[in-house]
């Protein structure tokens, strides 16, 4: 990281140089789900000192075809810039890039509709560079149930799905899952469980963040809750740095620091027109919780104010470095393929 990056980081000397020694992990961001797209947002992450990110390359809604175009788009833009970006395989990419001054970028996928209930599938969205999945976005599918839909739980064929996630290995996610779903889930996989991108619900009653026994079972299972960055699901739209670390905190002193990471699930280019024919928005982002207008991110120039803000909250310094990558690399190092596949 060039000297006039970290000059603008309105932080401490101390802040400054802890942020730019530890590896700093964003578990979800989103990018407009568009084939051939430019996608140098990602540099503000790269600016930011943030060392890997993982993008969302789907949701339930999205069609397979688009899917795979989009994968294919994401994967030759970063591998024509091998100078700034890495396709992390490995965690020892991961490794490997931050020490070249590079963005480390693998895939994520939210839900499983995109599979069309063939496990198969699941190799070759491995193979494509997807390290971390979750079932079910927000609604039911047939292979688990979403937060805002009948909490029907794991499904047959959704354990067979687990099983093979987690022997492939892909970070097996709970994030947009429903309560029964993600506990069914932290009960039968065989690797930790995390959720990406979340929030605390005893601070914000809110059915995309996750109740105190969610935390103890993934925390349970050696996995990580990473605290999200979207204003409602923080509070009251309100995305403030000081919000942010209410809910990091809380997780903190529930689980302990070795079980909290950090998800932005920041949205680039809002708005952009990359929904399939006929969406439905009302029924993926119900009107009656708040998904309405605009709201509030924390956004990935953020990054070095949350190690400040986590400087003086008094953690250690190992506390620190393991919530701002650590835990997560850590989850990588147990779940992802030791080589590339």
């Amino acid at each position: 990281m060039n000297d006039l990056t970290k000059q603008t980081w309105p932080v401490s000397t101390r802040a400054r140089d802890l942020h730019e020694a530890a590896l700093v992990w964003d578990s979800h961001s989103c990018l407009p789900l568009k084939a051939g797209i430019d996608i140098s947002d990602l540099e503000r992450h790269r600016a930011s000192g943030i060392d890997y990110v993982s993008v969302n390359v789907g949701m339930d809604f999205n069609p397979l075809s688009q899917v795979i175009r989009v994968l294919a788009t994401f994967r030759g833009w970063l591998a024509t810039r091998p100078d700034h970006f890495m396709i992390a395989s490995t965690a020892a990419d991961v490794r490997r890039a931050k020490a070249e001054g590079k963005l480390a970028v693998s895939f994520d996928l939210e839900g499983s509709d995109m599979i069309e209930g063939d496990l198969d599938m699941l190799r070759l969205y491995r193979d494509l560079g997807v390290r971390q999945m979750h079932l079910a976005y927000n609604r039911d599918n047939p292979i688990a149930g979403g937060c805002h839909g009948a909490d029907i739980g794991l499904t047959a064929l959704g354990h067979k799905v687990v099983a093979e996630i987690n022997r492939l290995g892909i970070i097996m996610d709970c994030s947009h899952s429903g309560y029964r779903t993600s506990m069914d889930v932290m009960a039968a996989s065989t690797k930790p469980v995390v959720f990406s991108h979340t929030c605390m619900r005893k601070l914000m009653d809110h059915p995309r963040n996750v109740w105190d026994d969610q935390i103890d079972a993934c925390a349970r299972t050696g996995g990580v809750i990473g605290i999200t960055g979207i204003g409602i699901f923080l509070g009251a739209d309100d995305a403030s740095t000081a919000t942010f670390m209410r809910h990091v905190d809380y997780a903190v002193q529930r689980v302990g620091a070795a079980h909290v990471g950090i998800g932005l699930d920041f949205v680039f280019r809002r708005g952009a027109d990359d929904y399939p024919p006929n969406f439905d928005r009302s029924l993926w982002w119900p009107p009656s919780h708040r998904y309405v207008g605009r709201s509030n991110f924390v956004e990935p120039e953020r990054m070095p104010l949350i190690t400040e803000a986590l400087i003086a909250q008094g953690y250690s310094d190992a506390d620190i470095r393991g919530i701002l990558g650590e835990n997560f690399l850590r989850i990588a190092q147990q779940t992802w393929p030791a080589e590339a596949a």
